[in-house]
């Protein structure tokens, strides 16, 4: 008896620590918002909330209101969902919700890097230096020149009228304008290495070509990855291409390219100069391109989709287009020099800017999540507060609080190119909700620490690739009758949308 009795305490303990890890004791406090944890002890609404985040979100706010606590996998989510009080989420001090604790969690499982202290920071300053302002413009000749070689380099190789290609426009899209993108990020084959110009600009080709491809399977394993739910065999091929990965991006294979962005090339000098080892360097530089080039390749395959299926709209952007480009004195011809699409040029297209803007509102859908360093009260606009835990999470979705709110946006289902234009041209940023300014109207990019540090270059892409495909080509559906494809919703909180199945599309040079 004298021995059963310790054994018996011992396993009473562990059940009652088992249960409080399973959450079971956890119980709504005095101020706190509406909690539920679901039926399934830890993993409570988990199962729900990966099947469909926006209609999990929508139910929730229609039992509980804009702020609610729902257990997530072992975890506890505050959902904030009243737009007037996001600055209380956005703008809180990093002592309380901190932003870097998640993200270095995430880039660890999907990308096998291991962060360093002052990432973001030393992320922000580069992008700031070298993705916008003077060092946009470099950036910008730079995705032209890749542009311009994968989508022209057959022009002048036929006589008469070309002949009408077909492809997916998803498909077509997003392997133009991810390759342009990371020739533009991480260079070029040398020209003296293969003898000459063109063979260079062919092997950049071929070589950009079997990247995406398999940029593409990994695109696809992302979702479950980052959930940490792959099966074993996704898991192995997810292994395999990040092996692929870092090696083609490696420091090594690196020393072999010309025209690297400066913004590559300080940020791997700066994982240097703090002695990261180079194998750690290397799966850095995959994060980078999946940065930069996982979302804008979708985005444009949304854009032209949406002109496609809005004459109005395509002429409006058309006509826009080209006076842009007949005010700088250039015309398309057969034999004629490409067209030099500067990033001044890119400034003066207000229309196309609310097209790209009003794309994203429908399309782009990121959850901004925060780690809850200390107790804290949350102070809603409206004047009530809720107390929010130590060790908790906190959280907001603007594609259902922002993006989809008929009174932020009438009718928010329908695309309006000309949504985020005033009457006089000029750029509309005043929106309302009962009756108040909007300060966050549209957050494709995130918000605050967590707003996307590549985001000027990220738009200057999508829009140097639609507008060519403006002055170049002519492309039209193949069926212009078939419906806009519906969201794949296993990518709700991870940047832009993917379609659930492509659009047949054709396309062919102009002259």
């Amino acid at each position: 008896m004298g021995l059963l009795l310790p054994i018996l305490l011992s396993c009473l303990v562990a059940l009652l620590g088992g249960l409080y890890v399973l959450g079971v004791f956890r119980k709504r406090r005095l101020g706190e918002p509406p909690l539920d944890k679901g039926l399934i002890p830890w993993l409570g609404h988990v199962l729900e909330f990966r099947r469909d985040s926006l209609k999990f979100l929508e139910r929730m706010k229609k039992k509980h209101g804009d702020v609610f606590t729902v257990q997530l996998g072992g975890f506890y989510f505050t959902f904030l969902q009243d737009p007037l009080s996001f600055g209380a989420f956005v703008k809180e001090s990093r002592e309380k919700l901190d932003f870097n604790s998640f993200a270095e969690q995430l880039v660890e499982r999907v990308f096998g890097y291991k962060a360093v202290k002052n990432d973001h920071h030393v992320l922000q300053n580069a992008s700031n230096k070298h993705l916008k302002g003077e060092g946009l413009e470099v950036m910008t000749q730079a995705m032209m020149s890749n542009l311009q070689n994968l989508m022209l380099h057959s022009v002048g190789s036929t006589t008469g009228q070309s002949p009408w290609k077909e492809d997916g426009l998803f498909m077509y899209s997003y392997n133009i304008v991810f390759r342009a993108g990371y020739l533009a990020l991480f260079g070029n084959v040398p020209h003296m290495s293969e003898g000459s110009g063109e063979k260079a600009k062919a092997k950049d080709r071929t070589h950009s070509e079997a990247l995406f491809y398999e940029f593409r399977k990994y695109d696809q394993l992302f979702p479950n990855l980052a959930y940490g739910v792959l099966p074993p065999k996704q898991k192995w091929e997810a292994d395999r291409l990040q092996a692929y990965f870092w090696d083609a991006v490696s420091v090594q294979n690196m020393k072999t390219k010309d025209n690297i962005s400066r913004w590559v090339w300080e940020m791997q000098q700066a994982k240097e100069e703090v002695g990261m080892n180079e194998s750690m360097i290397n799966r850095y530089m995959f994060v980078l391109l999946w940065a930069s080039q996982g979302n804008t390749g979708p985005s444009s395959f949304w854009l032209l989709l949406f002109l496609l299926k809005h004459p109005t709209a395509m002429k409006a952007v058309r006509e826009e287009v080209d006076k842009v480009l007949k005010e700088t004195g250039q015309e398309v011809r057969r034999g004629g020099p490409f067209v030099d699409l500067t990033r001044d040029m890119l400034m003066k297209t207000p229309v196309l800017d609310s097209a790209v803007e009003e794309t994203l509102r429908l399309t782009a859908a990121p959850l901004l999540t925060r780690a809850v360093l200390q107790d804290m009260n949350l102070k809603m606009a409206d004047g009530r507060e809720y107390f929010i835990r130590k060790g908790d999470r906190m959280a907001i979705f603007p594609y259902s609080a922002v993006h989809l709110d008929p009174e932020i946006h009438p009718d928010p289902h329908a695309f309006k190119y000309d949504r985020f234009l005033n009457p006089d041209g000029s750029r509309k940023t005043e929106f309302y909700k009962d009756g108040k300014k909007v300060k966050y109207y549209n957050m494709p990019w995130g918000a605050g620490v967590s707003m996307c540090p590549g985001r000027f270059f990220a738009t200057n892409e999508l829009k140097q690739f639609v507008f060519l495909m403006l002055v170049y080509f002519e492309f039209e559906l193949k069926n212009p009758d078939e419906e806009i494809p519906e969201i794949d919703f296993k990518r709700w909180g991870f940047g832009s949308m993917q379609p659930i199945r492509d659009v047949q599309f054709r396309y062919r040079l102009r002259f």
